[in-house]
């Protein structure tokens, strides 16, 4: 009989996709186990945290930027993280435009910096599930799946 612990059980991720009146999405280069990679911001759910208060949450302990109205805009199951690390990742993916604060790097140990980028233009190396994110918003897909 398999036990059944976190890791052979689905986890839930939120990336959160911030948009400014330039038209550039937030996107930081990481550390630690996602380096070298380059991701939109965002991190775990918490039990018993809703999406919204998940992503308010996960940005202003990366970024101290403060959320408003941030929605729900898709949902990817991220396959290839599974098939490579063997850590399955349900994301929900939300999307603001409503934001207010001075971006800081708040966690160097897991970010080397915060960019504005063009979405059509990510910086590489790029984190597969931030590529599936930010392709379901250019797309307006509110769910792909991604093998």
């Amino acid at each position: 009989m398999i036990m059944m612990n976190s890791k052979n059980k689905p986890q839930v991720g939120l990336g959160v996709i911030l948009l400014n009146s330039q038209g550039k999405i937030l996107v930081g280069k990481r550390k630690g186990s996602l380096a070298p990679y380059y991701s939109i911001p965002g991190g775990k759910l918490d039990l018993g945290e809703t999406f919204a208060a998940g992503a308010i949450r996960e940005i202003k302990e990366e970024t101290n930027l403060d959320l408003q109205h941030p929605q729900v805009i898709a949902i990817t199951n991220n396959l290839k993280t599974y098939q490579e690390e063997a850590l399955h990742f349900i994301s929900i993916i939300l999307f603001t435009t409503d934001f207010t604060g001075t971006l800081k790097l708040q966690e160097p140990e897991k970010c080397t910096e915060w960019l504005w980028v063009d979405p059509r233009k990510l910086p590489q190396p790029h984190f597969d599930a931030s590529t599936q994110a930010v392709t379901c918003y250019l797309e307006k897909k509110f769910y792909k799946e991604f093998n």
